[in-house]
């Protein structure tokens, strides 16, 4: 790894430090190095509030180093006026002389235009340094750019046949418990880093879920539930105005309370008009967590972006089926890595992408 690619990866560090709070913002750490020392750092810490450059530049106690200094960013600075004032013309003012960026924002009023800006200033601009990792980091923020609808994750339990669930047509028999503490723990800090989360009409009748982040420290996702006829009751925990609500259906809109009733046209495929209409409403992340028939749509689409699959030592021998995602057109196993926490051994974690074509 050489210099640049050492501090930009510190960049990613800082970004990541975000997740969860500057959306739809993207996650951006900033780096300020004097000689080969790092004498000022920051992030962007909330939507709204300062960029990265912002509080990196600030953080240099003796503002004339900067003179003889490198500003490291994991993405283009803006060069247009938005919630804060242009980092482009705060890094000319103060006279920085290179800038090292890892990849270019696709942001229509930035791309390639904060690049251009510095370079008309005379600054050493150095793009592409750890770029696969920066867009990694940001896939939610780039999918929104790129594909115009969020960056969709599909996430469930199986058994070890492969079943999700035990057969059931009543809310009064419990669901069969595949998830260990451990994996439990990790959806939970996944639901605190995504903008919406979803499951199905049946989950949501059978299950009665609350899809809150409890087990982590973080905000709530959106709750985002398909319900054409609107046959899941007020009296759910979805609907307990803990946090808003998005209930598309054919029956009624508008807003009650947290709950938001959206308009669906039946005669059109529903998941792509769901998907436009959270992008409408700058939701950059989807997390499905069930139920297998909601997680086969989105797979038959094509409208997915990456799986995380427990697998359990348990054995239901029948059951609801859990979706195959090995037969998904465009999937690619990207791991598997073993739980091996006490008791929650014997819990696998397998992760898929979408390679889009």
């Amino acid at each position: 790894m050489d210099t640049d690619e050492k501090y930009i990866e510190r960049c990613l560090m800082l970004a990541a430090a975000g997740a969860g709070m500057v959306a739809p913002n993207p996650m951006v750490g900033a780096v300020v190095v004097h000689r080969e020392r790092i004498i000022g750092e920051g992030y962007h810490r909330q939507f709204g509030g300062a960029h990265a450059e912002v509080h990196a530049i600030a953080s240099v106690r003796d503002e004339a180093l900067l003179r003889d200094s490198t500003l490291y960013v994991n993405l283009e600075p803006c060069s247009h006026h938005g919630k804060t004032q242009p980092c482009t013309e705060l890094i000319i003012r103060k006279r920085i002389p290179r800038v090292v960026i890892a990849c270019i924002d696709p942001f229509p009023a930035v791309s390639g235009q904060g690049v251009r800006r510095l370079k008309e200033a005379g600054i050493d601009v150095k793009t592409g340094v750890l770029e696969k990792e920066a867009l990694h980091l940001n896939r939610f923020f780039m999918t929104a750019q790129t594909h115009r609808r969020p960056y969709v994750i599909l996430k469930w339990a199986q058994s070890a046949d492969g079943f999700l669930d035990r057969l059931r047509t009543d809310a009064s028999v419990p669901a069969a418990w595949l998830s260990c503490a451990t994996t439990v723990r990790m959806v939970h800090k996944l639901r605190s880093e995504v903008d919406a989360i979803m499951v199905g009409t049946r989950t949501a009748y059978l299950d009665n879920p609350s899809l809150t982040v409890r087990h982590w420290a973080g905000k709530h996702p959106v709750r985002v539930l398909p319900d054409r006829t609107l046959r899941v009751p007020t009296s759910a925990t979805l609907f307990d105005e803990v946090v808003r609500t998005l209930v598309y259906n054919a029956q009624k809109s508008g807003v009650e309370g947290q709950t938001e009733y959206l308009p669906l046209d039946v005669t059109a495929p529903l998941i792509p008009q769901i998907l436009l209409s959270l992008h409408e409403k700058q939701i950059q992340s989807l997390l499905v967590e069930g139920g297998a028939l909601l997680h086969r749509r989105f797979m038959e689409l094509g409208l997915w972006d990456e799986a995380r699959i427990e697998t359990t030592p348990v054995v239901l021998g029948r059951g609801v089926k859990a979706a195959d995602i090995r037969s998904a057109n465009g999937a690619v196993w990207e791991g598997e890595r073993p739980i091996r926490s006490g008791k929650d051994a014997g819990h696998t974690l397998a992760i898929f992408t979408h390679k889009h074509f």
